[in-house]
């Protein structure tokens, strides 16, 4: 090693963190085989959610079925590589930017054919009375981008149905060249943002900050928060956001 060890780390428990990629040791996981994943982000930080960056070799696969409890929900993102991934009694081939959504008792499993990435996604469900959500399947790059508060160069996508039955979104925002956010939001929802592509400077409270591809964001509760693009190409992240259910008093 030469020179002075950095990190682009900002970690501030209860509140936020911004976890780079190369900061991060890969582990085994008794739940996988073949496969290094990191844990992203979990309530030891003071987040409502747990989320993984799962690295497969080929052949990297699942040793057990996971989720199907009858409070928990999970999402899972295919970011590079090829995938058999069951839902329940449907089995699918995912590509990049492919996903699917297990509600509580549905299990999920999955085995990469080639080298590939995944990020997952576990939170425990807030029922609504009479609302159930269902098993979703999809493809990010099929779904139309939308612009978002009306701007050109800022595009959004919404991978989830907008349904009272679902308490969580996800979503990807395109940043194109000169693109940002229209303000600094600040709003009792919690985020997770995992960098898909290219660079882009971030605002946490009230630092800037530069993120990059595989850097993963949380962002508790009234965190002041946004971005903007950086560079040459397009930035674009995947977000997680809770919604429609009412504030819970404690």
């Amino acid at each position: 090693m030469e020179g002075v060890l950095s990190t682009r780390a900002r970690v501030v428990p209860e509140y936020y963190a911004m976890i780079p990629e190369e900061g991060i040791r890969k582990s085994e996981l008794p739940w996988l085989e073949r496969c290094k994943g990191a844990v992203m982000v979990s309530p030891k930080l003071g987040a409502g959610f747990t989320a993984w960056h799962i690295k497969a070799e080929q052949e990297g696969r699942t040793a057990k079925d996971l989720g199907g409890g009858k409070d928990t929900e999970l999402f899972l993102y295919v970011k590079k590589g090829c995938f058999t991934v069951k839902a329940g009694d449907m089995e699918k081939e995912l590509g990049k930017g492919s996903y699917v959504y297990a509600p509580p008792d549905v299990k999920i499993s999955f085995q990469s054919s080639s080298l590939g990435e995944i990020f997952l996604y576990k939170k425990q469900y807030i029922p609504l009375e009479n609302k159930n959500p269902w098993l979703v399947w999809g493809n990010a790059e099929k779904l139309p981008w939308h612009p978002c508060d009306g701007m050109e160069n800022l595009l959004s996508k919404d991978l989830l149905p907008s349904d009272k039955a679902f308490d969580i979104g996800f979503h990807i925002l395109l940043f194109k060249k000169g693109g940002s956010h229209s303000f600094v939001e600040t709003h009792h929802q919690e985020h997770g943002a995992f960098v898909l592509q290219g660079e882009g400077m971030y605002l946490l409270d009230s630092m800037w900050g530069p993120v990059k591809e595989g850097d993963f964001i949380w962002m508790g509760p009234f965190v002041p928060q946004a971005a903007y693009g950086i560079g040459t190409g397009e930035f674009s992240y995947l977000f997680s956001k809770d919604c429609n259910r009412d504030v819970i008093l404690q």
